[in-house]
């Protein structure tokens, strides 16, 4: 705790009346800092419940909760003492945050998401007395603390891109320069999704959100490779970049655009890929219209669960026809495959397994890392991001939207993006900052 709030707490015990005090660092920081929330004043074992609420930027309420129980001194540390109940149990110093769900009566197939990067998001913390687990909006707390976290870190520019055709949002970390640089490729739900990016930069990493499935815009299947390493050649080209310490990034289908351009592109060089919950089923070598048809062409393969929509099955079983994939053998560069062990919307293990069967033939396993993580699903996310086993999503433009499985359990889901993303981030430094051919994970 804080010298300041220690000596806050012995001024209030010298009054009268006792009043609890709830503790929090940072009250703005990174939404991958951990939070060190401490209450103290209260009675010795007094049950109490600690409340996270949140109104996202959809208007939609989530809210997690622990209880529990004073030590002898009247005093709870979150990251030491032990939540009984609630949305989280046991010794979670930050389930207040991935344990965050939508609260009783909300809309159904919510997915919480960033969209606005330049403003924080903004969490009340409250202390209740007792073990409650609904009506919090009707009580009174014994002590709230208002924290914002960011996306964007200090100084960290926001720039967008509509130049040589190529749409997107580029973030510069601050500071002189030059930085490494990434480009960023998020999957099929298409739109410009910015929070990954912004985040990355605020680590040190330019980065570009790069739009290329607009949900709106039919010229989609226009898009070729071409476009991607234009996209590419902008980051190259910026004044802020080392053009030749660049790397690829791609989540779900931004996985298979990634390693098709890192197998087959003659301009696209990256020193490194990322790539969650992807395949290197279908290979991208001409235009999305292309691969996404290649994909449609086997939608009979979905399956449909208690209202829950499964695509798992789509690329299974993997097959053997080396035109229907990516060629991973021809990527020269290390590759950091993310996977979660429950992921029910694409076979990423079997893919996983089949990457490194070609890669091991090819005399490149070495380049290839792979994590996989039991009981995590699909959606593997920066950390504390809560977890969506299922939400809506617009498969096609001008579709109405489906209830979409993507699978995990919260408790490992949660503990997968904590870890992955500190590898993920160890990964980027080692070979984009550092000359050493391989990260140390």
């Amino acid at each position: 705790m804080p010298a300041a709030d220690r000596l806050l707490c012995r001024m209030v015990r010298s009054q009268t009346e006792v009043l609890p005090i709830l503790s929090i660092e940072p009250i703005r920081g990174l939404v991958d800092e951990k939070l060190q929330v401490c209450v103290c004043n209260l009675s010795a074992r007094q049950q109490v419940t600690l409340h996270n609420v949140h109104l996202s930027e959809d208007k939609d309420v989530w809210e997690a909760f622990g209880h529990y129980v004073s030590d002898e001194h009247g005093k709870i540390t979150v990251a030491k003492d032990v939540s009984v109940g609630g949305t989280y149990k046991g010794v979670e110093a930050m389930g207040l945050m991935w344990s965050m769900h939508p609260a009783p009566g909300s809309r159904g197939g919510l997915r919480l998401r960033k969209k606005d990067v330049l403003s924080p998001m903004v969490f009340h913390i409250s202390v209740y007395d007792g073990h409650i687990t609904q009506g919090f909006n009707q009580l009174t707390a014994l002590v709230t603390r208002v924290i914002e976290r960011w996306y964007m870190a200090p100084g960290v520019q926001r720039v967008n891109i509509r130049e040589k055709g190529v749409r997107g949002t580029l973030f510069i970390p601050a500071g002189p320069g030059q930085f490494p640089g990434l480009l960023d490729m998020w999957g099929g739900g298409g739109g410009l999704v910015e929070y990954r990016a912004a985040l990355l930069a605020s680590h040190g990493f330019v980065s570009l959100a790069l739009e290329y499935m607009p949900r709106e815009d039919p010229s989609i299947f226009a898009v070729d490779v071409s476009y991607f390493e234009t996209a590419y050649q902008i980051i190259q080209d910026h004044p802020k970049v080392q053009r030749d310490r660049l790397a690829l990034f791609g989540l779900s289908f931004g996985s298979a655009v990634a390693l098709s351009m890192a197998a087959y592109s003659k301009i696209i060089k990256p020193r490194c890929c990322v790539c969650i919950s992807g395949s290197h089923i279908p290979s991208v070598q001409k235009s999305l219209k292309e691969a996404l048809e290649n994909i449609y062409r086997m939608m009979n393969k979905v399956r449909i669960e208690d209202n829950q929509v499964i695509w798992r099955d789509i690329i299974l079983p993997i097959p053997a026809d080396p035109d229907m994939k990516v060629d991973v053998g021809l990527i020269k560069c290390p590759l950091l495959l993310v996977n979660g062990g429950d992921d029910q919307n694409w076979a990423t293990a079997e893919s996983a397994e089949d990457m490194e069967r070609m890669m091991e033939k090819a005399g490149t396993q070495h380049l290839l890392k792979v994590l996989i993580y039991p009981g995590a699903g699909h959606l593997i996310e920066p950390p504390y991001t809560p977890h969506h086993r299922a939400s809506n999503i617009i498969v096609r433009e001008g579709e109405d939207k489906v209830f979409m499985l993507w699978g995990g359990q919260t408790k490992p889901h949660a503990d997968a993006q904590e870890d992955s993303w500190d590898k993920i981030l160890a990964f980027l430094q080692q070979h984009l900052y550092y000359s050493s051919p391989q990260a140390k994970l």
